[in-house]
């Protein structure tokens, strides 16, 4: 008696797509709660964070943990290339590669103050 070859890649491709329509549905679910809490949550947790805070929560993966650098440019020194105004500007709206919004406008004054005396 010979069986047919195909039945087993037929019964792996049909779990496949139904497994693809089942997490696909839960993205869709998670997707909304991010965006909930990217509109309300991220605002309040930073509003009150010192410039070290937000660096940590924010900037380390880019900037470095000794702010070296890394895929982003190195931080050391660079108030003595960029005044606080134009930091400030960068911190909040972003340059080049770098997403505007890391940084809340109300703190961006007070990151570019705390950058610019990274020595």
């Amino acid at each position: 008696m010979n069986r047919n070859p195909l039945v087993p890649f037929f019964l792996i491709m049909v779990f496949g797509v139904g497994l693809m329509f089942l997490l696909s549905f839960n993205g869709l679910d998670n997707s909304k709660q991010m965006a909930e809490e990217a509109e309300g949550g991220k605002e309040t947790e930073t509003a009150d964070a010192t410039p070290e805070e937000i660096y940590q929560q924010s900037c380390i993966g880019c900037h470095g943990d000794q702010y070296q650098g890394g895929v982003g440019p190195a931080l050391k020194g660079v108030g003595d290339k960029l005044s606080q105004e134009e930091i400030a500007n960068i911190v909040v709206n972003g340059q080049g590669s770098m997403p505007a919004g890391l940084v809340p406008a109300e703190k961006a004054e007070e990151m570019a103050a705390w950058l610019a005396e990274i020595k």
